[in-house]
Parts: C-alpha cells; structure tokens; sequence
C-alpha cells in the first residue's frame, strides 16, 4: 500500500482494517487519515473503481466501517467517522490515478529535493513503469512513485468541465414536487 493512502502508523493500520470492508463493497480507498486536534475525525475517502461516488454511497461504506470499527476497537479516543468522496481537486494517491487523469493539471510534492526542489506543477503525462510523468515548462520528467509525499489534481477550468461531462444526468422524478405559493 502506498503511504499516499495512509501515511502515519495509525492510518497504515486503520486502512488495514477499512480496506477489505471498502473493496468488499465494491469501492476503493482513495486516502484515509486520523486527525487530531480540538476533536478526532477518522477521514476516509473512497471512490468507485470508475468514479462517481454519491452520499447513499458514503453512508453504506460508513455504515459498514462503523461496525467493524465497533469489534476492532483501533482508537481510543472519541473520534468522528467522515466519509466522503475524494472530490474534484482530489488527491493523487495510486499510481493508476495518474495514468486517469492524463492531461490534467497536477500539484505534486516529493519527499526529498530533486534537482533543488520538492514541488512540481504541471500536466500529467500518465505513468512508465513506477514513474509518474509530468509536464513542466522544462519538458516532461519522470518521478519515481515512491518519492511522491503528496500529489493532487488542481482545480482547473478544463477539469470542472470533464467533471461535468461524467456526471450522471439529474432526473425530476427522482425529487419530490416543489411547492410554491400561487399569487
């Protein structure tokens, strides 16, 4: 598993434990992390194999992953379980995701400076072997995947309209009558 996922201990051992439940129901985890602070939230971010995740779908994973965590018992503390979906300006997380999301503009952080830098912005190029591949205005480079700390799609023009593109077409029967008051 990728630290892309789960960085920390805790989360490394959390996605142990949410993953099979996440991929038993047809989902994938895209990032999970357990974050403290004046309260502890266990954020999950789960996806659909091809996208489009939904809140019926966020509430089914947290109704599972609720009761799993109840047996396993990982936290301590009180903690709040979120789950959502990975939104537009999603994080980067599998080395796949960058192969999907070829063409768009990306945000990636490495670990260690190369050639004196860590930050890098530009197009995603997809992947070659372990590389990610990403244009900048020096030309396209290859980043070893595992020297990748952090890597996110920006929001973009071009992106808000392939995000539309993919959704699902909204039907009216789906939603209750509006009323209105009549003049």
């Amino acid at each position: 598993m990728s630290d892309l996922i789960a960085k920390s201990a805790i989360d490394k051992r959390m996605a142990s434990i949410v993953q099979p439940v996440i991929e038993d129901l047809g989902y994938e985890l895209v990032r999970i992390r357990l974050m403290s602070g004046k309260a502890t939230t266990l954020q999950i971010m789960a996806d659909k194999p091809n996208g489009g995740i939904d809140v019926n779908d966020c509430s089914k994973i947290s109704t599972e992953i609720s009761a799993i965590l109840d047996v396993e018992d990982p936290i301590e503390a009180e903690y709040a379980l979120e789950v959502s979906s990975p939104g537009m300006d999603r994080p980067l997380t599998r080395l796949k995701d960058f192969q999907t999301w070829n063409g768009f503009e990306i945000k990636v952080e490495t670990s260690e400076l190369i050639d004196g830098q860590r930050r890098f912005k530009g197009l995603s190029r997809g992947i070659e072997d372990n590389d990610v591949l990403i244009e900048i205005p020096q030309g396209t480079i290859g980043l070893d995947f595992e020297w990748l700390s952090d890597a996110k799609l920006v929001l973009t023009d071009e992106l808000v309209a392939a995000s539309q593109k993919g959704r699902t077409n909204i039907v009216e029967s789906d939603f209750d009558d509006i009323e209105t008051e009549e003049e």
